[in-house]
C-alpha cells in the first residue's frame, strides 16, 4: 500500500520556500541542507504528477498548482498548531473550551471585558457564548451544555452538585413609549389598567423545564419576543409596555424614548446569579469565574 505523498514536513517545506523566496533561504530556516529540501519537493512533484515551483530570476515561485496546494496545506499546519496548543493546554489543567450561557436580562458589557483580558492571557481556549433567558440559562446547566451561567434569575435549582454565587440585583422599571396611550390614565397605575394593555414579554427559552416569566401582567395581551433587547426595541417602537432592567435602558430613560410608569403592586425583585457544577476543576473556569465575580463585585 502507497503512502500519502502529501506530509506534513513537505507543508512546512513548501511553506517555508514560499515565504523565504528560496530554497537555499527556506534550508537555514528549517537547519536543513538545501538537497535535501530539493528532494521532498520533487519527490512530491513526482507523486502526485504537479509542478509546484518554477524559477523567476532567483526566486523560486509557486505555480498556480503549487499556490492552490499550500493555501489549502497552511490550513492544515494550522489545524495541527492548534491541536498540538490544546493538548499542551489540557495537560497542564486547562480546559480547550469554556460554554457559557448569558441571561438576556444580563448587559454583556462587563461580562465580554473580563472574557477580553481572560483571553489575552490564554489564547488558545475558545469561549462558546449563547443566550438564555430565565430558566433556559439554569436548564442548560442541568444538561451540561454549559459549564457555566451568568446573570441567571432565582430561585436556584434545587440540583445536586451546582454552586452558585449572587452577582446582582434587578432594578425593574415599567416602562412605555412617551407617546403610549397608557400615559392618558392616572398614577400610579394597577393591574387592571395595565391588562387593558397590550404588555411585551420574553420568551423563557427552557425546553424542557417548566417556563416562567419574571413580573408577568396576567390577562393582558401580550407580545412575545426571545430577547431583552428585542424587547427594549419593541418597546421603543411603541409597541407596548412591560418592566425593564434599569441599567439596560437608562439612555433610552434619558433621551425620552422611555418613560417610567409608577405601578402600585411591587414590582418583584430578583437576584442575579453565576453558577457553576462543583465537579468542573479546570483552571481555565475556575481563573475565568473568579475574574468575574472581582468585576460584579466592583459595580
Amino acid at each position: 500500500m502507497n503512502t500519502a505523498p502529501l506530509t506534513l514536513e513537505s507543508l512546512l517545506v513548501l511553506d517555508a520556500i514560499d515565504r523565504r523566496g528560496s530554497f537555499a533561504s527556506a534550508a537555514e530556516q528549517l537547519n536543513k541542507v538545501p538537497s535535501a529540501l530539493s528532494y521532498i519537493v520533487q519527490k512530491l512533484e513526482e507523486q502526485i504528477g504537479v509542478t509546484l515551483f518554477v524559477r523567476q530570476g532567483r526566486r523560486s515561485v509557486l505555480t498556480p498548482a503549487g499556490q492552490h496546494l499550500l493555501e489549502e496545506g497552511r490550513k492544515v499546519l494550522s489545524a495541527v498548531s492548534k491541536i498540538t496548543e490544546q493538548t499542551q493546554t489540557i495537560a497542564h489543567g486547562w480546559e480547550p473550551k469554556i460554554r457559557i450561557a448569558i441571561d438576556s436580562i444580563l448587559d454583556n458589557k462587563i461580562v465580554f471585558e473580563v472574557i477580553a483580558r481572560f483571553l489575552s492571557e490564554h489564547p488558545s481556549i475558545e469561549i462558546d457564548i449563547r443566550e438564555e433567558v430565565m430558566n433556559g440559562a439554569w436548564e442548560a446547566l442541568i444538561r451540561d451544555d454549559v459549564d457555566l451561567v451568568i446573570g441567571a434569575p432565582a430561585p436556584i435549582p434545587n440540583q445536586q452538585g451546582i454552586q452558585a454565587v449572587q452577582i446582582g440585583k434587578l432594578d425593574q422599571l415599567l416602562v412605555a413609549n412617551a407617546s403610549h396611550p397608557i400615559f392618558q390614565h392616572k398614577q400610579p397605575l394597577s393591574k387592571a389598567d395595565i391588562r387593558q394593555f397590550r404588555t411585551v414579554v420574553v420568551h423563557d427559552s427552557a425546553k424542557s423545564e417548566i417556563p416562567w416569566s419574571n413580573n408577568l401582567i396576567e390577562n393582558s395581551q401580550h407580545f412575545f419576543v426571545t430577547s431583552v433587547a428585542q424587547k427594549i426595541d419593541a418597546l421603543v417602537a411603541g409597541i407596548g409596555i412591560g418592566f425593564l432592567p434599569k441599567d439596560r435602558i437608562q439612555q433610552h430613560l434619558e433621551n425620552g424614548q422611555l418613560v417610567s410608569l409608577l405601578f402600585s403592586e411591587n414590582v418583584q425583585m430578583a437576584n442575579l446569579f453565576m453558577a457553576w457544577k462543583i465537579v468542573n476543576h479546570g483552571k481555565g473556569l475556575q481563573n475565568l469565574k473568579h475574574s468575574l465575580e472581582k468585576a460584579f463585585q466592583k459595580r
